[in-house]
């Protein structure tokens, strides 16, 4: 139990500072600590409802969070994201890790192409928005993280929108896609509710510290943590798979 809520609260201080649900973290976490791939992606699921939902209340009210852009990207979130256990299943636990890192590796890339501060944030029809949202939603959910590891780095490196206000922007979508992609996981049956909600309760400390941090560095030095932590990410995956 002690394990459960050390893992749940290092979890949620990520998921406020970086703007990610916490799977990202949370899985190779898990797998270290022996789950098999499919069990801990449900438990991630079930995490990053808690983790999401507070980090996005306290977003908002610090001003961070820009609803009405995320808004249709997450309503696109939730309708993949019911897919997601179906995909989930016709998986093995070897081809969902090597997905899992291809999505790191991509938020990494991304991550070190320079962008440009003044550039003028691009704005897109909210059908657009809508479209980018049902696959971001059905593939992340399938490997049990919230979608913002791929939406921060699309935002930020296609969108100019500043780093900040993309991190708000990827753990509100996290609310939707993880929502549908529970109803999806608990569907098939493939949710440890006991071990989630532990670890999700204990998620919601470590949020309010990671937000407060967040707000408070400089954005250079928390774009060159991100892409440390992406890097160490798929350090650990590549090291598990090969």
């Amino acid at each position: 139990m002690l394990e459960l809520l050390s893992l749940g609260f290092f979890v949620g201080v990520l998921s406020g500072f970086f703007g990610v649900g916490g799977g990202t973290i949370l899985i190779p976490l898990l797998l270290f600590l022996g789950y098999a791939t499919k069990e801990a992606i449900g438990i991630s699921v079930l995490q990053m409802v808690f983790s999401s939902v507070y980090g996005s209340y306290l977003n908002q009210r610090r001003g961070t969070l820009d609803i009405s852009m995320v808004l249709p990207i997450g309503i696109g979130g939730s309708i993949g994201a019911l897919l997601s256990g179906y995909i989930t299943s016709s998986f093995d636990d070897l081809t969902l890790e090597i997905i899992f890192l291809s999505f790191a590796l991509f938020a990494l890339m991304r991550l070190f192409f320079k962008t440009k501060e003044d550039k003028k944030e691009l704005e897109l029809n909210k059908f657009v928005l809508l479209g980018i949202g049902v696959p971001l939603g059905a593939l992340s959910m399938t490997i049990g993280v919230g979608g913002s590891i791929l939406l921060v780095p699309i935002l930020v490196g296609f969108f100019h929108v500043s780093l900040k206000k993309a991190i708000s922007a990827g753990l509100f979508f996290v609310v939707f896609s993880s929502f549908a992609g529970l109803i999806s996981h608990s569907i098939l049956g493939e949710v440890n509710y006991e071990v989630g909600l532990t670890v999700g309760l204990a998620s919601l400390f470590g949020v309010y510290l990671g937000i407060y941090l967040k707000d408070k560095i400089d954005a250079t030095l928390q774009k060159r943590l991100l892409v440390g932590f992406y890097l160490l990410i798929v350090v650990y995956l590549i090291y598990r798979i090969f």
